[in-house]
């Protein structure tokens, strides 16, 4: 079997995991299957070593201007040295060409500066770290960043969020070369899901959102979290907080960038996700944990926010 050639571009302060996610999945298939599947280079320009973001030295085993193609797949990594890669034209060139000769490219976290910096992400949707999608689509209008999912395909260019979503799309791209049995026991090896729509907002309003900075908009949140099952509509949290409805949303908007009803059914969403995740409970029990009342209001508020049905997502979840 011909091994497909995938090379990983890595730059002076490039994230260390943003490598190893990559290579480490790809090398796990390689040591599962029936054959060698991938032959995987890190490269770098000149072929030097470069010290991560960590401060570990990453070792080239390819200089990126002596490479040529065809490829099969060119994955540029991200790391706070994103900066000074994407206004580097040498690199940039490099990825530009390199890309011409490539079956599928693709970037991880901030890596995306890089490749629309190379012009290979105009007129495409693309995504990146959540922190850093304004500013990448700031820079770079004739990009469509959407900052939600966990990566994005568009034609055969990919981009994927923050650091750990290149597991998710590294499987992915496993899954379609070499079919769901290989991408299951490597994602079972590696101990993560096979695998995380692509789709799969980025954050969880649970562990990542900061607490607003208003003492009122922050109890109101509180209380959502604690009374699901409730009464959440607008009029009945204005009246819990004490304040008139107009007021309670316009403060959510200043300070969530979320009218109250949309908080509350992100709110639910989000729970019942991890409800699907972490149990095996029916899909009504869910529902009504979670405030929808039924199971088909649940299942249009996930395709709403997830992009797929309750049923997909749970699958998802436990295939890992």
């Amino acid at each position: 079997m011909e091994r497909r050639r995938v090379v990983v571009v890595a730059y002076h302060a490039a994230a260390l995991l943003d490598i190893a996610c990559v290579t480490s999945t790809l090398e796990d298939a390689n040591w599962h299957g029936a054959a060698p599947y991938y032959e995987v280079r890190v490269a770098t320009p000149g072929g030097q070593a470069v010290t991560s973001a960590t401060g570990l030295v990453v070792q080239a085993q390819q200089s990126l201007e002596r490479i040529t193609g065809p490829l099969d797949t060119l994955v540029v990594s991200g790391g706070i040295g994103h900066e000074d890669a994407a206004a580097n034209p040498l690199i940039v060139g490099h990825i530009r060409r390199l890309a011409r000769e490539s079956r599928r490219v693709a970037s991880v976290c901030t890596g995306a500066y890089i490749l629309a910096a190379a012009g290979l992400l105009d007129g495409r949707r693309a995504t990146t770290h959540w922190q850093e999608a304004q500013t990448l689509a700031t820079r770079f209008p004739e990009v469509t960043v959407d900052a939600d999912p966990i990566f994005i395909r568009d034609g055969n260019v990919s981009t994927s969020a923050g650091v750990t979503a290149a597991l998710d799309l590294t499987l992915a791209f496993v899954e379609e070369d070499n079919g769901t049995e290989l991408a299951r026991t490597v994602a079972r090896n590696l101990v993560t899901y096979l695998q995380r729509p692509g789709n799969q907002a980025q954050m969880s309003m649970f562990v990542s959102a900061p607490a607003p900075a208003n003492s009122l908009v922050k109890r109101t949140v509180e209380y959502i979290a604690a009374h699901l099952r409730d009464d959440l509509t607008t009029p009945a949290l204005a009246a819990e907080a004490g304040v008139s409805e107009r007021h309670l949303t316009r403060l959510f908007l200043k300070h969530l960038g979320l009218t109250p009803g949309r908080y509350v059914r992100q709110a639910r969403t989000e729970a019942a996700a991890h409800l699907l995740a972490s149990t095996s409970l029916p899909m009504a029990s869910v529902a009504v944990r979670c405030g929808f009342g039924t199971a088909e209001t649940l299942r249009q508020a996930f395709i709403d926010r997830y992009g797929i049905p309750p049923s997909r997502y749970r699958l998802t979840q436990a295939a890992g």
